[in-house]
């Protein structure tokens, strides 16, 4: 199976697919730091750094399975939708590259990852009008990636597009859940003291709640909501992963926010994955991507069942 990756970010869809036996012919983004690093990582695959509204899609190889991820932020209520944003506008408008790839090419199937808010978009109603007019059947999936073997629980939306007579419901198989301690390194990491000058009243009350409920080592949110004033227990997956750094790790009198290498493993990204040396940037871009386990067993239930 031939496949392209559009907004492919670090390679998530990418190395999905891969893992799940396809071959990615092609893959594309707007900005160059990521089809650097997703060139670095996939090497045989055919790179386009562009704005995907003004594709040429006669010049993208044949494929089978189209795999996109469009801009989530316009959805997302984790940075908010503000009413008239032309930000926002402007990235949910990415969600039409898609539908005109699938006008040219016709690929046998598609599958858009997204936040669930996606299909409560003003536009979604003629989004999916519009790809069904070009002869496919629409079948979205609501998941949480914890239950695809993630270390995280990440729920998003995968809608899956193919050219059937009815709708194909995938047999999205419940994986046991992965602890975060699988991919903690107690050894690495930049440590400081909790108890220390200038800590915030709302970090000491985490720290504290979450010694009582679950000893000297557990996660919790250090920026955001996340688990509340409370903590989480190494033993369960990570709270979903964000472009910005959310979750430090506590261990006795000491505690620090998660490495780049962590937020990548908790992403399901395999060892060995080429990342920036810029711990910002590699968050962003992990926080951003496809978790590829996800898409690994999203991608095998399709080809069982077509």
């Amino acid at each position: 199976m031939k496949a392209i990756d559009q907004f492919a970010g670090l390679g998530g869809w990418s190395t999905g697919a891969r893992l799940a036996g396809a071959s990615v012919v092609w893959a594309a983004n707007h900005w160059p730091e990521a089809v650097y690093w997703h060139s670095r990582n996939h090497p045989d695959t055919e790179h386009s750094c562009q704005d995907l509204h003004q594709c040429d899609w006669s010049t993208v190889p044949a494929h089978d399975l189209m795999l996109a991820s469009p801009c989530c932020q316009g959805h997302s209520k984790a940075r908010g939708k503000a009413s008239g944003n032309p930000q926002h506008d402007a990235s949910r408008s990415t969600a039409w590259a898609p539908v005109s790839c699938l006008e040219h090419h016709r690929p046998e199937a598609g599958i858009i990852e997204n936040t669930p808010e996606f299909v409560n978009w003003a536009l979604y109603p003629a989004w999916e009008m519009a790809v069904r007019a070009l002869g496919y059947q629409v079948s979205p999936h609501i998941v949480d990636c914890a239950n695809l073997g993630v270390p995280q629980h990440r729920v998003r939306i995968f809608i899956v597009l193919t050219r059937s007579r009815a709708p194909l419901m995938l047999n999205l198989q419940q994986h046991l859940h992965v602890p975060a301690a699988r991919f903690i390194d107690f050894d690495a990491g930049t440590w400081t003291e909790i108890e220390r000058p200038g800590r915030a009243a709302a970090t000491l009350e985490r720290v504290k709640n979450g010694r009582r409920q679950f000893g000297d080592r557990f996660l919790m949110p250090y920026y955001g909501s996340g688990s509340g004033l409370t903590g989480r227990s190494l033993d369960r997956p990570i709270g979903t992963i964000t472009t910005r750094d959310r979750w430090a790790l506590v261990d006795g009198s000491r505690m620090r926010m998660l490495t780049a290498d962590e937020c990548l493993a908790a992403m399901s990204f395999p060892k060995g994955t080429l990342r920036p040396d810029n711990h910002r940037l590699t968050v962003h871009m992990a926080g951003n991507a496809v978790p590829p386990v996800a898409g690994q067993k999203v991608i095998e239930a399709l080809m069982a069942a077509a």
